[in-house]
């Protein structure tokens, strides 16, 4: 009697050791922490996180891949997250930021598609290295939505920014060259970046410092007036002082201009009859 073979165990790597060019790891570690506080200023509960593993496919792990910068909706951004099998938790990224690396072709061509078997509802690919006339880095910006079950490319620009539907915000490119980044930015036309931690910081420290400048001009200004109250009264005093050694000089006046009060009046005498 033949011994029960043993089923082979799917081993779902945590990583794949290889290395990504640091403009990519810059990118992402500036990014990733911006989406974490901008969801949760905003109430919403997600998690914002970076080149972990994503497996869909049980049993199969080849099927995988690892995001830049991705968003799990409804995941607390405080859970530590090694890999994700999609299957254990239904749960599949909302969005994900690409940045296009020297392999164009997996960048440009084979991701989307397996983003596509992945679910996820929005994939943006940027290419810090797109140039004008390239024949293999020419886009900027893409984007991919999911419209009836297929991930499909909707947006291409060359604009230094799109806007995630997803996000309910804008994907902003900053600076140039190796300097390159993506922020986060609010209003109708992405104009105004939201501000990452030590920006945040700095801001509240200028309105603080500004807050106690006003605080001190409001007590300067209290205490100018004040001195100036209290210059009008010793104006009104002294005047008063004044008025009074003016009223005592003319009553001097008119006492020394009357007769002293005990001399006798002279009469004169009558002529006999």
């Amino acid at each position: 009697m033949r011994a029960p073979t043993k089923r082979a165990v799917a081993i779902y790597p945590e990583n794949d050791d290889m290395g990504e060019h640091e403009l990519q790891r810059y990118i992402a570690e500036l990014l990733r922490p911006l989406l974490a506080r901008f969801l949760a200023s905003r109430g919403i509960v997600a998690h914002a996180g970076a080149d972990q593993f994503f497996y869909w496919a049980p049993g199969n792990p080849t099927k995988r891949i690892a995001p830049d910068v991705y968003i799990l909706p409804r995941v607390r951004q405080d859970i530590a997250i090694r890999s994700w099998k999609t299957w254990e938790t239904g749960i599949v990224p909302s969005f994900v930021l690409e940045v296009a690396s020297s392999d164009v072709a997996k960048d440009y061509e084979d991701n989307p598609i397996l983003y596509g078997e992945l679910g996820v509802d929005e994939l943006v690919i940027f290419d810090p290295h797109a140039r004008p006339g390239s024949r293999s880095r020419h886009v900027r910006w893409q984007v991919y939505r999911r419209i009836r079950a297929r991930l499909v490319r909707v947006e291409v620009s060359q604009s230094d920014r799109v806007r995630s539907k997803v996000l309910r915000a804008w994907l902003r490119a900053v600076g140039s060259g190796d300097a390159m980044r993506v922020r986060v930015a609010t209003g109708p036309h992405g104009d105004d970046l939201f501000p990452t931690e030590a920006e945040a910081e700095r801001a509240a420290k200028e309105q603080e410092r500004a807050a106690k400048e006003q605080e001190r001009a409001a007590k300067e200004q209290e205490r100018a007036a004040k001195e100036q109250e209290r210059a009008a009264k010793e104006q009104e005093r002294a005047l008063r002082s004044a008025a009074e050694a003016e009223v005592g000089r003319l009553r001097a006046l008119l006492d020394a201009q009357r007769p002293p009060r005990g001399r006798a009046r002279t009469k004169t005498a009558k002529a006999p009859r």
